[in-house]
């Protein structure tokens, strides 16, 4: 069970983290709301953290208001919390791959149908447009994909740049060595490969690089603010180091 109270902070205009940590893993979870015309969570956040979640959004807007619920890939803490919200949001339409979409079909649409997107496609929130990058294996899952924000250049980008303990909520030194560490941590244990790592994750996240986003929005740890299109490099050279092949 998370930690009492949600920790929020605006990382970009209208961009808000909604934090919870859970001291039994040593981790933050991370949710972020775009405060719009069209509202967009992203990330729904394990079932267990739905009230905490439900709070941190109230306190920014009205959480029936909330009109597109994102996601990278099927995993608890991405959607686990899903349905609760889709009963919330009456209006709210969740938003994935179009292989998400597909696929989990029986997961994403029991309440709602899921709209997949395309590579490349842009949904617009309002004032915010949000290009979906189709990032298959990247962090996980064959379904994943990530969201990149074109005006302020914020890059939702779910499990990468995993960080351990509580961290501040906006970091602009480097994180990447902080995520290192924290992947290291994990090798040799039940989270081993973690990301797998091959040809196809290099160009993903040279791809991702050449975004040259400037705020990076991790579910796990600090949203780091500054040069994005060096910290993905690096990070994808750690990623190579820790999950390639010897």
């Amino acid at each position: 069970m998370p930690d009492p109270g949600p920790q929020i902070t605006e990382i970009a205009p209208d961009i808000y983290r909604i934090s919870g940590f859970v001291s039994e893993f040593n981790l933050q979870f991370n949710h972020f709301l775009v405060k719009d015309e069209e509202p967009l969570l992203f990330h729904t956040g394990l079932k267990a953290m739905f009230p905490l979640v439900l709070e941190g959004v109230r306190q920014v807007i009205d959480p029936s208001k909330i009109s597109w619920i994102s996601f990278s890939h099927l995993e608890a803490d991405e959607c686990g919390a899903l349905p609760e919200w889709l009963q919330v949001a009456a209006r709210a339409t969740p938003v994935c791959s179009l292989l998400g979409a597909m696929v989990n079909r029986d997961f994403t649409g029991n309440i709602r149908e899921a709209r997949g997107m395309q590579d490349g496609e842009v949904l617009s929130t309002g004032n915010h447009r949000f290009e979906f990058l189709r990032t298959a294996q990247l962090p996980h899952g064959w379904d994943a994909g990530l969201l990149y924000e074109q005006a302020t250049g914020t890059l939702l980008c779910s499990d990468l740049f995993h960080q351990n303990g509580a961290c501040e909520p906006i970091a602009e030194s480097d994180i990447v060595e902080r995520a290192r560490a924290s992947l290291t941590e994990y090798e040799g244990g039940i989270l081993a490969d973690y990301v797998p790592y091959s040809g196809r994750t290099d160009r993903a996240m040279r791809r991702l690089a050449a975004l040259r986003p400037h705020t990076l929005a991790a579910m796990h740890g600090s949203t780091f603010v500054g040069d994005g299109e060096r910290a993905l490099l690096d990070l994808n050279e750690v990623l190579r180091d820790i999950f390639g092949e010897p």
